[in-house]
């Protein structure tokens, strides 16, 4: 009886500590940051444009038809392997 107590406290021990290891672990943390940043550069965006809303100028229709074009670019310039 005694021996079985053992063994369920040894594995759970063990599967604690792997626990512990795994979040420790930078693993997954670059995509975390990529998401932050994909955020944070939609919220500039949706800034920029809710500021030159009224502005219908033609620098503004220039501004825009660049940040288009940049955004066009890096989505094409994406490969998936």
């Amino acid at each position: 009886m005694h021996e079985a107590f053992g063994y369920v406290h040894a594995r759970g021990y063990l599967a604690r500590r792997r626990l512990v290891a795994r979040l420790g672990d930078p693993a997954g943390q670059g995509t975390v940051e990529y998401v932050g940043l994909i955020l944070l550069v939609s919220l500039l965006m949706v800034g920029m444009v809710a500021a030159m809303k009224g502005f219908n100028g033609r620098s503004g229709t220039e501004i825009a038809e660049v940040i288009v074009s940049k955004i066009k670019q890096a989505v094409n310039a994406i490969t998936f392997r």
